[in-house]
């Protein structure tokens, strides 16, 4: 199994980007789905998952400004961040629960800075 993300980069604050993650590999199912990020000298958090349901969380700091969904039938989840701000810098990985197993992306670099 494998997690390919995509869409990170750099941005002005007040921006919009769109991440986007595609799961391959032998899978029966995918539970559930999400990101997080890891900004320079802090742990990793989670900042928005989304079940097989369509139900999702956010962190608090995101909500109102970032949207998850995921399109069952491609694997694929995807990260619409608005309104960035330069606390939302940091590297953004995808997070997979495929048959009750957890699988991580490679993690994209998200920089928002003037």
């Amino acid at each position: 199994v494998q997690l390919q993300a995509s869409g990170g980069g750099l941005v002005q604050p007040g921006g919009s980007l769109r991440l986007s993650c595609v799961v391959s590999g032998s899978i029966f199912s995918i539970n559930y789905m999400g990101w997080y990020r890891q900004a320079p000298g802090k742990q990793r958090e989670l900042v928005a998952g989304i079940l097989s349901s369509g139900r999702p969380n956010y962190a608090d700091s995101v909500k109102g400004r970032f949207t998850i969904s995921r399109d069952n039938a491609r694997n694929t989840v995807t990260l619409q961040m608005n309104s960035l701000k330069p606390e939302d810098t940091a590297v953004y990985y995808c997070k997979a629960n495929a048959d009750l197993r957890p699988y991580w992306g490679q993690g994209t670099l998200v920089t928002v800075s003037s």
